[in-house]
Order: structure tokens, then sequence, then C-alpha cells
């Protein structure tokens, strides 16, 4: 009999939603989920969870149980973690998050590289935009760009960007270039919404601190889609360095009201609160900052 197993289906076939979700992750088959669950009612004498053709809902005595059973996974998998720190070989399953645009600009090139240099690692490199919770959903780091981490999380910065204002040349030959930030209400703006100044633009310039509430022409929660509606003429963008550098050194687009500064982030890789540290994650975090230490966008901050 082995429990552990037994809970530790339970727990996935709870993060996954389904059986056939949890068999994926797991790498069994469905049936041999199913049968893992009924034996752990069996055992218990209770039912976990209500399973109807829709969903699947935890009962009380469910609630109770996934609770420690997270408990006691985690606790064997911190035991395991410390014995792996005392291999020097990096190896396993190493799974991160990392931001869209950032991740296919900059990220997306280097995945080979360090797969050459560590064979026994194998990545799991998912991409979104939103604040994953690294302990919740499995994460061994997170790319984070950001004014501050997560104070609940170890991070260690890779990099800086800062936004730049700018516009192409065709939109400031018919528009005409603003000559202070408070201008930009009279102008078209594109804007992120993911951005964590919001609407409130932020400068800093002569007089000292300056903000300014835009009305952006566009919204949007992805940075490539206005870099390009600003190259095609559509309005002015706040974005970072890292996705714009390309563009302003072509031309394609020109930095606006340069002695206004605004604000500027770091690039962070965080990874949850514990004592040891996996030999994968060390081996990435070296890596990566390493890479990013000459990034041709720091020659723009």
């Amino acid at each position: 009999m082995d429990k552990y197993q037994e809970m530790r289906v339970f727990a996935s076939v709870v993060d996954a939603g389904s059986f056939v979700a949890a068999a994926d992750t797991l790498g069994l088959s469905k049936a041999a989920v199913s049968r893992y669950v009924s034996d752990l009612e069996q055992r218990l004498g209770a039912r976990l969870m209500q399973r109807t053709t829709r969903k699947l809902s935890l009962t009380q005595e469910g609630e109770v149980f996934l609770a420690r059973c997270r408990e006691i996974l985690t606790s064997i998998e911190a035991s395991e973690a410390e014995i792996s720190t005392r291999s020097d070989t990096a190896s396993g399953l190493l799974k991160l998050s990392v931001p869209v645009s950032f991740g296919i600009e900059h990220l997306a090139p280097l995945w080979s590289e360090f797969l050459e240099a560590h064979p026994r690692v194998s990545l799991d490199v998912q991409l979104a935009d939103r604040v994953i919770d690294l302990v919740d959903e499995g994460f061994d780091l997170a790319v984070r760009i950001a004014r501050l981490p997560d104070s609940s999380l170890v991070s260690r910065k890779l990099a800086s960007t800062r936004l730049v204002l700018c516009a192409s040349p065709q939109y400031l030959r018919a528009r005409g270039a603003p000559q202070h930030p408070s201008e930009l209400a009279q102008h078209d703006v594109l804007g992120y919404s993911l951005l964590s100044i919001g609407d409130q633009w932020q400068f800093s310039g002569p007089e000292g601190p300056v903000t300014v509430k835009v009305q952006p022409r566009l919204w949007t929660n992805n940075g490539d889609t206005c870099v390009a509606a600003a190259v095609r003429g559509t309005g002015l963008v706040l974005q970072p360095t890292f996705l714009i550098a390309s563009e302003l050194a072509s031309g394609q687009l020109v930095e606006v009201l340069p002695q206004y500064r605004s604000i500027e982030l770091g690039i962070y890789a965080v990874y949850p609160t514990r004592k040891f540290v996996l030999p994968k994650v060390r081996a990435l975090l070296e890596f990566l900052s390493a890479k990013l230490a000459d990034a041709d966008w720091l020659k723009l901050d």
C-alpha cells in the first residue's frame, strides 16, 4: 500500500480539476488514478470528493485531508531537496514561469544553450504575464519584472530596464511632439493594462516628479501589441527598453521627452523561500545572471 502515492494522486486530481488531467500530469492511466482515489477513500472510510460529469468538488472531509496531504507532501519534497543539495550535479525537471514578451524575445534563445550545458536537466517553461503562486502551482523559479520583488520570496536581480516614452516619426510629424508630460492628455496613447502604474504615468524631470493620468485609445495586456501599434503611428507608448531597443536603434520609434525619465524596473529571478536551493535552480540562476549582465537594452538605460 503506497500511502504517499495515494496522497500525491489525490492532490493532483484536485489541482488538475479532473481525473483525466491528473493522469496526464502524473503519467498514469485514468483507471490507475481512479483506483488510487477509490482505494484511499475506502481505506479512510470517507468520501473525499463529489464527482459529476462536469466537475469535481471536495467534501468537508476532503478539504481537511487535502490540507494534511499538502503538509506531508511539502515536507517530503523539502527532505528530498535537502539531500539533493549535497550533490553538485544539476538534474531533474525545472519548472519556471517567465513573462510573455521578455520570455520570447530574450529568454527563448537561451534555453538550448542551458540544456546543452546541463544534460541531466529538463525544462518546463510557462509563459504568462500574471503573477503565479510558485508554491501552490509547483514552480521552481519565476522571472518577474517589477519595481521591487515579492518580499515573501527569495530573489536575485538579473538586470534592470526602464520605461521609455516614444512614438514613430510619422506620428510626431502629424501631431507634433509634446513638450511636457502634461500634454499627453491631448495625445493618442497606447496603454499596457498590466503596467504597475496603470494609467498614472510617472516621470522625473527638471522640476521633480510628474504624474499624468492618460486615457489610452488602445488598452492591451501585451507589450508587443503596444509597440506594433506605435510603430505604425497610432500613438505614444510607454514601454521598457528591453522591448523597444531594436525599434529605437532602427529609428522606427523615437524617444519623446528624454529629459523626463520614467520609472526603472528590476528583472528578478524569484524562488520560494527555503533553506535548500536545488542544484538545478542554482545552475539556472548563474546562467541567467551571466547571460543578462551585458544585455543590449542596458545601453539605453
